[in-house]
């Protein structure tokens, strides 16, 4: 019987599989309401950190005006956003309380039913129907060792052991499919591997194909995932911080751009429906490559955590104009080929296209 998965590329039906993601496919990125943006409501993605305390809505001080959201706080949150135009968000789970979920070496809280991510799956399916749920897939937030996959038995996560990783890679994969059917059968509408493994994008696929899901639920893949300094406030909210070494080997080089070119072809050829370059404004050079030589992918680019404190500090104090500032580096990233941009500032440009101040 003739699989779907032995022809990855060929698999199109989940590209398209959701109104936002069509929106994508089409040429250009819209323009905002109020006419001021090269980029519109359908381009924009809000990360959103999602934990297992049931009533928290936890202040991420390295991030101002963001949060970490329990499943009692979820719907009040996104409520008045979605109201605005919010299309898209990409779930992030926080363990909190490792008490109730704990973090191990193959980080089994990631796909519980009482997780984080899960939990938030089923709160944002029945109470906002329409809005388009990716889900970030990595294992570094559940593991003790806060790596990206799992231990090899000779190097426990230790990235500088010599000649190897420190990452059993057959098992890291093999758990990341795990984790996608699992999001993926709650309601995800895409899943977002960001662990940066080879051979993760086929591990996913077939695991979707697995259970008949290759139509209908895409991957967009962390293609060109840069080792960044500009993730700190990132790592800080999700709790995510390796525990031993870094993850420089499995995350590229500041100035890798033919690597980056490389890791895009591989997890294009392994089927991946959306590519993403992170960060966003250093790397904009990496986005027009990739936009060249994919035309027919769309890019999404991670304008990361921070990105996000650098302006926001830079406003409050007077250096810049926030909404002149956000605007601007967002249309820089369109110009140089990206029609999806998934930045913190989402909730600020709902607000300021419908003519209010976003308040902290």
């Amino acid at each position: 019987m003739w699989d779907s998965f032995q022809l990855p590329g060929q698999n199109l039906n989940a590209s398209i599989s959701h109104p936002v993601l069509r929106a994508w496919h089409t040429a250009g990125a819209g323009q905002s309401p109020d006419g001021t943006c090269q980029f519109g409501l359908d381009s924009l993605i809000f990360p959103l950190f999602v934990t297992e305390v049931p009533g928290a809505r936890e202040p991420i001080s390295s991030l101002p005006g963001q949060f970490r959201l329990g499943p009692g706080e979820i719907e009040a949150y996104l409520a008045p956003l979605v109201e605005l135009g919010l299309r898209s968000v990409l779930l992030f789970g926080v363990i909190t309380d490792a008490s109730t979920l704990p973090k191990d070496d193959t980080g089994s809280a990631a796909d519980l039913a009482a997780g984080p991510v899960r939990t938030a799956i089923r709160i944002i399916r029945e109470r906002f129907p329409s809005l388009l749920i990716a889900c970030d897939l990595c294992l570094c937030g559940y593991t003790g060792h806060g790596h990206c996959g799992l231990p090899s038995p000779a190097d426990a996560a230790d990235c500088h052991a010599p000649g190897a990783s420190g990452l059993d890679h057959r098992l890291s994969i093999q758990r990341l499919g795990d984790i996608a059917l699992a999001f993926a059968l709650e309601g995800a509408h895409v899943i977002a591997p960001s662990d940066m493994q080879d051979g993760r994008i086929a591990a996913i696929k077939h695991a979707l194909a697995h259970r008949n899901l290759q139509n209908r639920v895409s991957v967009m893949s962390y293609s060109a995932k840069f080792a960044s300094c500009f993730y700190g406030p990132f790592r800080a909210a999700a709790n995510s911080a390796p525990g031993s070494g870094d993850r420089s080997c499995y995350q590229l080089p500041a100035g890798a751009r033919g690597l980056a070119s490389r890791a895009i072809s591989r997890d294009v050829a392994e089927g991946a429906d959306f590519i993403m370059v992170k960060p966003g404004m250093p790397y904009l050079d990496i986005v027009r490559d990739a936009a060249n030589e994919y035309p027919n992918v769309p890019v999404a680019i991670y304008q990361v955590s921070g990105e996000y404190a650098m302006l926001y500090h830079a406003a409050q104090h007077g250096a810049l104009q926030l909404r002149a500032a956000v605007q601007e580096s967002l249309e820089g990233a369109v110009r140089a080929g990206s029609r999806i941009l998934i930045t913190y500032y989402t909730p600020h440009l709902l607000h300021w296209w419908a003519g209010r101040e976003y308040e902290y």
